[in-house]
């Protein structure tokens, strides 16, 4: 599979990273960590948090999928690389340029701290457990808007950075010694997806049996708040009830945002006139959509289960370990057959 190294072309003012996005699948698979003042969320203290997301933004040589039509193929950046484009994201005055999934802009993000890694063990990033090699670009974004605190980052919604912008493509192979290092970590990667996709309907099901009557609170709730212009809920409230209503499938994390909706019952009975309680509790579902989620989390604990021990081994980084890793998870395929039949 082709190895393609991108660059910053000096000569193309276009050239270099436009913004940060906050996702949920960062493709360097590197999380950030979300500080508050007490290292913790407490939500009793929220005027204390210090609201930074610290976490790696570009790793040099680090391999990338990437499929453009039928043509798979992998791009990385080097040291040198990574740099230039910490350096022009600031000097052009980018930092407060972020979106959300690279698709919505967002207001009230910015990067804050920017530095590269020049000593593995001494670097900032080391005193919060990362272990990052040298030449990272490593960042701190100061998040001001309270939804995208609220809404995407406490909820565990975005899980880190990916950048926006424009490379040129060398249109030549890696040196030899970088060359093998990522061919190492590709053939790595390959064995843990090989191994996470003999899982994968075991794991990373989706689900619709919800009860009618959850589609059908969804829907009431949708359509007062059409005609009625109201401003209660937020845009993954009102996401998540556009699923429901349209009978999508939904995957285990929203069952669980759903199933932990229910710390709001006690506003359930506010008419939709008279306040926000009501009409939010029947966007998610209403009682009967609540109750589904929370027995359905109980029947998808084998499956939670699996999936910690998937990402265990992720951050596994020994390749000798693929084989062992292959015999954990087979076994624990067995018991979790074994526990539903």
């Amino acid at each position: 599979m082709r190895i393609v190294e991108l660059i910053i072309d000096e000569l193309d003012e276009n050239s270099g990273i436009d913004a940060i996005s906050l996702v949920e699948n960062p493709a360097i698979e590197e999380n950030f960590l979300a500080l508050s003042k007490d290292k913790q969320y407490k939500f009793a203290e929220v005027d204390k948090e210090k609201r930074l997301l610290l976490g790696a933004i570009l790793v040099p040589n680090k391999p990338i999928y990437r499929k453009d039509g039928d043509e798979e193929y992998y791009i990385y950046f080097t040291k040198d690389t990574v740099r230039k484009a910490a350096e022009l994201y600031l000097s052009k005055g980018n930092q407060n340029n972020s979106t959300y999934e690279h698709f919505e802009k967002i207001r009230g993000v910015s990067l804050v701290e920017s530095w590269i890694v020049e000593d593995t063990e001494k670097d900032k990033s080391a005193l919060y457990g990362m272990d990052l090699p040298l030449g990272s670009w490593v960042g701190s974004l100061k998040v001001y808007n309270d939804e995208v605190w609220n809404e995407y980052v406490k909820t565990g919604v975005v899980k880190g950075f990916s950048i926006e912008g424009y490379f040129s493509d060398k249109a030549e192979r890696p040196k030899e010694q970088i060359k093998d290092e990522l061919t190492k970590e590709i053939e790595a990667g390959k064995k843990l997806l090989k191994i996470k996709e003999n899982l994968v309907r075991y794991t990373f099901e989706t689900y619709n049996d919800y009860p009618a009557s959850a589609s059908n609170n969804a829907k009431r709730a949708i359509k007062y708040k059409e005609e009625n212009n109201i401003k209660c809920g937020t845009r993954v409230g009102w996401t998540r009830a556009r699923q429901l209503a349209e009978k999508k499938n939904i995957s285990r994390d929203t069952i669980a945002r759903m199933a932990s909706f229910k710390r709001h019952q006690q506003n359930k009975d506010v008419p939709y006139d008279e306040g926000c309680g009501g009409i939010m509790w029947d966007a998610w579902g209403g009682a009967s959509g609540i109750n589904w989620a929370i027995n359905k989390l109980k029947s998808l604990k084998w499956n939670y289960l699996i999936l910690g021990v998937i990402q265990a081994l992720e951050m596994a980084k020994e390749v000798v370990c693929a084989k062992m890793a292959e015999l954990m998870l087979e076994s624990a395929v067995m018991a979790h057959i074994k526990h539903k039949a």
